[in-house]
């Protein structure tokens, strides 16, 4: 497992059929996730921990986004192991390429074009306010919302000053792939501009097997009030079933047009209660680990079950409406002015808070000492301190529940 961490692998106990399956570490989340990433150095690492392995290897997985994502199918392909194939993954990771593929299929999507960071302009057809990003990047880094041709050429500079630290391993990647002519052209450090769209947020988790793709949970992704940085993430849905169900049918069209397969996928959408659209935001080749104890909590086995199962080649057995609550959601605490980190929750909080709310499970995101702004993995416009996973058995008692949390866990900024 690349990047395997406690909390994850704490899950992965919670599978069905246990016994046949032993979990290693291959490469650390440290040394996968963060810094500059040489993607053929992290390859040739991880190749050589699976030769020096003394037992047989039965399938390689992992649950990050880049460069986990991507290292997968080569690991997988190289070793003789079930695995999606690097094209489809690239096909939509590369959010460029992932429209082009996207609007073969359907007109469920924003307009999008290219442009030029050197001399960033205003894309012929589009309109303002539209959304600026990397081809690739992940948590949502180096992504701007702009109004204005200022407001584009001054967030094509952070980008530009960027773009590098993910877009030349991309650019690696990408090497060792017959390419479009476009997306040859475009390469691993470009920059995508995408009409803003609006609504509400939902997200179809999956998988795909023998070509076929299944829908097995969709997720309402609720943000700050005006904000696009996310409250938290809900399930199951509250969107009408009819919304759902065409969710459903664009994520299966998009999956296996795109030709991935064996591997499991979450696609996030943006729905308008107002005009009743639909677009694709993203197309991700891999479950969302994030929404892993949602299903836990909810459906009563991780959506890793379904990750698991297709890596030794077998059909997914995903339960539903099995757990302990009816309803759960992942939430982030976050403040949106930088600060520096005084004092975080002591183990004291930690414990009562888990005396009064049995079940929650909490990550402490700012570290004490650090800066904001200076952490691993955050937006473009906020900072998280916490995340707690929560069940229940309303939306009522849900936010309840973490505003207690919030009252429990004091953070001390300056």
């Amino acid at each position: 497992m690349l990047g395997l961490d406690e909390r994850n692998l704490a899950l992965m106990h919670e599978l069905e059929h246990l016994a046949p399956y032993r979990f290693h570490t291959l490469l650390d989340k440290e040394q996968l996730m963060f810094g500059d990433i040489g993607l053929e150095e992290l390859l040739e690492k991880a190749q050589q921990r699976l030769d020096d392995f003394p037992d047989p290897i039965d399938a390689i997985v992992g649950y990050w986004d880049f460069p986990v994502s991507s290292m997968v199918p080569i690991l997988a392909t190289d070793n003789g192991l079930p695995g999606p194939s690097l094209e489809s993954v690239v096909k939509c990771e590369h959010k460029y390429w992932s429209r082009l593929v996207q609007r073969e299929v359907t007109d469920a999507h924003p307009g999008f074009a290219i442009v030029d960071l050197v001399e960033p302009e205003t894309p012929p057809g589009l309109q303002f306010p539209m959304w600026l990003k990397p081809v690739k990047s992940f948590s949502s880094d180096l992504a701007f919302k702009v109004d204005d041709e200022a407001q584009l050429r001054s967030a094509a500079v952070e980008i530009r000053e960027g773009i590098g630290r993910i877009g030349r391993a991309f650019d690696f990647l990408l090497s060792k792939l017959e390419l479009p002519p476009a997306i040859e052209e475009a390469g691993g450090m470009a920059c995508l501009a995408e009409e803003a769209v609006r609504g509400e947020q939902l997200t179809a988790e999956g998988y795909v097997h023998d070509g076929r793709a299944h829908v097995h949970g969709i997720i309402d992704s609720l943000c700050y009030p005006d904000s696009s940085s996310f409250l938290r993430y809900q399930y199951p849905s509250q969107a009408p079933e009819e919304v759902q169900h065409r969710i459903t049918e664009i994520s299966r069209d998009v999956i296996e047009h795109i030709g991935l397969n064996d591997s499991t996928f979450n696609i996030e959408f943006f729905w308008d209660p107002e005009t009743d659209v639909v677009n694709v935001l993203e197309v991700n080749p891999r479950l969302s680990q994030s929404h892993a104890p949602l299903f836990e909590l909810v459906d009563g086995m991780p959506n890793h079950q379904a990750m698991v199962q297709l890596a030794v080649g077998e059909e997914p057995t995903m339960p539903s409406r099995e757990g302990p609550h009816r309803i759960a959601a992942k939430w982030f605490h976050r403040v949106f002015d930088d600060a520096v980190v005084n004092s975080t929750p002591s183990e004291d909080d930690l414990a009562r808070l888990a005396e009064e709310l049995p079940g929650a499970t909490v990550d402490i995101i700012a570290e004490q000492g650090s800066r904001l702004s200076e952490l691993p993995a955050q937006d473009s416009y906020s900072y998280e301190l916490f995340a707690v996973y929560l069940g229940a058995a309303d939306e009522d008692e849900l936010r309840a529940k973490f505003d207690r949390c919030v009252q429990l866990l004091p953070f001390d900024l300056s």
